[in-house]
């Protein structure tokens, strides 16, 4: 059982590379380097995951809760961007927004980075980067900080991207949806070899879509393109590269006020507080190269690089206030800007198995390299009108340069520029050892070196942070019998933080640990995979907004402890049944006062997410497909306490049929009691978003 992967696998056999443990085919060694992409695959299960590791793992085998949602996962249930596909996935939590402007959160904590084949970049609601999933295969989720390969990172945890890749035999797909939301995409998917010997293999794929619109004048429009290339230099060295490039243009919805007694305002899903020239425009590139090599010696050696460079303008207009008694809101809010951002991240690790208690034991070394910039400029006035308004002035309100006036001093505006970087070296080890067949002893430690740097481009001044850190990593992993595991693990993070405090330095950097322990299985050839686990999360440091609204500085949040536990089901009940469940509980203390676990209050104590699949044949029904699933959370509130929103469950369903070998279609059905109901809790005037009602998407798929 190692880090690599120990996994049970259907793969031909390759007697000096495997290990039997417990009479299964518990697999070590080279052959999960070659794991198969989840749309070659099927189905609701993969094998093994990369996150958190350097290759590929079984999910058994890392001792921490990590969730795969694959390729037919993703299509069965039409997720377009990250943020649709998080909001059902087990234990994670959206802050909606506009779609591909959501935050994501698990455990309390928001994923503030996404990794795209292990190479890390900054994610956020402000610029819009959350990305959409055209160029993905498979999208896996680390729950709980993974500080040994990604030290920086926040205490929620990883996801990591797996690109889509070039195939070894020619074929193609056209798909085009149209839904009842005004909701429409199309998309062309073609991969294959490029010269005769299948030496050289690439991959395109291009889609447009118009997201759903239930709020009036919220167009939502996303633009992809990806394009890839493998080339085999030998027999045992691939060199892979990828493009990745992604447009959106949105007319901004900062959601729904509510009224004076923070009460929602049920009855008026549609209604849109902006106007009609709220406008959001990003434009975002992804460039990957990965160069492997597999060694005669059991070894395995990576290099790879992502360059991330996005760019982003918006200006909007929004309710500033609470509805009056009669409706009317007492100001208008503007905000407008733009941002400039470019990330590298590098690295090179290298993985041995070798031999030891005479058992099969593995190491990982490895160096990595991150750096991040950032430009923000920023204006904002809290009275646009200068008076009262109803929602029709504002949604006809005149145009206004709310950066223009800013820049000019304008009364009422404010100005910021700011420059950001981030920048980490890191050196890091794990070794997995079995002393006795059954168990595997997984220690690590990681060596970083960061600097922060602020810098205020408008009123000069400027703040910076280096520091030396080690991080430790503990695991163990004990199998049961054959088909189930307990396992233990500790592990640590830090981030540097870019907010500054009364004093005018930098806050220190966060620090977080957590301890989990917990159960997996896994079932009918590793086809079904189940975790049950607890955990224990503590944070020191947080940065947080002031309780005094009239500072610009932010506070230490002092420390706090966030408990919980979870249950997962995921993957094939029979080859035709396909299943995901989690329920995750969750609550929060804070140990040491600096400020409130007011983020923390947005997270209900219960979510339960469920969607299954069934697929007939051989019988009167033979091509048909149903599904169904729901979505439950608890109640939750908003951030001061002052709004309740109440839990809910809504439904989904979906009805496929295969026409013939090459034409599907399938029918999705979005909240099929169009419950009414808020999936997010903001403040007085902004941030109150109402969930998506009843309605359609009908998709046709033709592949060649």
């Amino acid at each position: 059982m190692i880090g690599a992967g120990v996994v049970l696998v259907s793969l031909p056999a390759q007697a000096e590379d495997a290990t039997m443990v417990l009479d299964t085919q518990r697999v070590t060694g080279l052959r999960l380097y070659d794991m198969a992409s989840s749309e070659q695959s099927g189905g609701y299960s993969v094998d093994a995951a990369t996150v958190g590791s350097k290759v590929p793992a079984s999910l058994r085998d890392i001792p921490q809760s990590v969730s795969v949602v694959t390729h037919d996962a993703i299509e069965d249930q039409n997720f377009i961007t990250l943020d649709q596909l998080a909001a059902r996935t087990p234990g994670v939590r959206v802050l909606n927004n506009d779609s591909g402007r959501s935050s994501i959160f698990a455990r309390g904590y928001e994923y503030d980075a996404y990794s795209i084949d292990g190479l890390s970049a900054p994610m956020s609601s402000l610029t819009g980067s959350v990305p959409s999933l055209t160029a993905i295969d498979r999208v896996e989720v680390m729950r709980g900080p993974s500080g040994l390969f990604n030290s920086t990172s926040e205490l929620g945890g990883v996801i990591n991207l797996v690109r889509k890749r070039p195939t070894d035999t020619f074929q193609g797909a056209i798909s085009g949806s149209v839904g009842t939301l005004e909701d429409r995409s199309i998309s062309v998917d073609i991969s294959g070899p490029i010269d005769e010997q299948g030496r050289i293999r690439g991959r395109l794929v291009t889609r447009s879509t118009e997201q759903a619109q239930w709020v009036d004048d919220n167009d939502n429009t996303l633009n992809d393109f990806y394009g890839a290339l493998d080339v085999d230099l030998d027999e045992n060295t691939e060199l892979s590269l990828g493009v990745i490039h992604n447009t959106k243009d949105i007319s901004v919805n900062q959601g729904q006020p509510v009224d004076g007694d923070n009460n929602f305002s049920y009855g008026r899903r549609s209604a849109f507080y902006g106007a009609d020239w709220n406008s959001f425009e990003s434009d975002a590139t992804d460039v990957i190269a990965e160069l492997t090599h597999r060694f005669s010696s059991r070894g395995y050696g990576r290099l790879a690089a992502r360059y991330s460079d996005r760019n982003a303008d918006y200006e909007y207009a929004y309710s500033g206030s609470a509805l009056s008694d009669t409706g009317d809101l007492s100001s208008v809010a503007g905000y407008a800007g733009f941002t400039d951002e470019t990330s590298v991240s590098v690295d090179a690790s290298y993985t041995q198995g070798f031999d030891a208690f005479g058992n099969q034991s593995e190491f990982v070394v490895g160096v990595d390299y991150k750096t991040s910039e950032s430009d923000t400029t920023a204006a904002r006035t809290g009275n646009l009108t200068g008076s009262s308004a109803s929602i029709s002035e504002l949604n006809s309100l005149s145009y206004v340069d709310i950066l223009g006036n800013a820049r000019d001093g304008v009364s009422g505006y404010s100005l910021s520029r700011t420059e950001t970087t981030l920048e980490e070296q890191g050196l890091y080890g794990k070794v997995t050892l079995r002393p006795v067949a059954p168990l595997a002893v997984i220690l690590g430690a990681r060596v970083s070196q960061f600097s922060a740097e602020t810098e205020d481009k408008l009123n000069g001044g400027s703040s910076d942070m280096q520091d030396t850190a080690v991080t430790p990593y503990g695991g163990l992993v004990y199998d049961l019998d054959a088909d189930h595991s307990l396992y233990a693990s500790y592990s640590r993070v830090f981030e540097p933080q870019t907010r500054e405090g009364e004093d005018g330095n930098l806050i220190d950097p966060r620090e977080g640990e957590q301890y989990e322990i917990g159960i997996k299985g896994s079932y009918l050839d590793g086809a079904l995979n189940a975790r049950i686990s607890g955990f224990q999360l503590t944070d020191n440091h947080r940065a947080a907004s002031s309780t005094d609204g009239s500072v610009s500085y932010s506070v230490d949040s002092g420390k706090m402890r966030i408990t919980g536990a979870e249950l997962e089901l995921a993957g094939n009940i029979t080859p035709q049944w396909d299943v995901i469940f989690g329920y995750t509980y969750m609550d929060s203390e804070v140990l040491e006062a600096g400020s409130s676990d007011a983020l923390l209050m947005l997270m209900p104590n219960n979510m339960v997410n469920l969607w299954t699949q069934y697929r007939f044949e051989g019988n009167l029904l033979d091509g048909v497909s149903v599904g169904a699933g729901m979505t439950a959370l608890s109640d939750f509130e908003s951030t001061q306490g002052t709004i309740q929103a109440p839990g809910y469950a809504v439904f989904d369903a979906m009805l496929g049929y295969q026409f013939t070998p090459k034409l599907s279609g399938q029918l999705n059905v979005y909240n099929l009691f169009d419950r009414e109901y808020y999936v997010r809790a903001g403040s007085a005037s902004v941030f109150n978003f109402v969930g998506r009602p009843a309605s359609a998407v009908a998709t046709m798929k033709y592949e060649f």
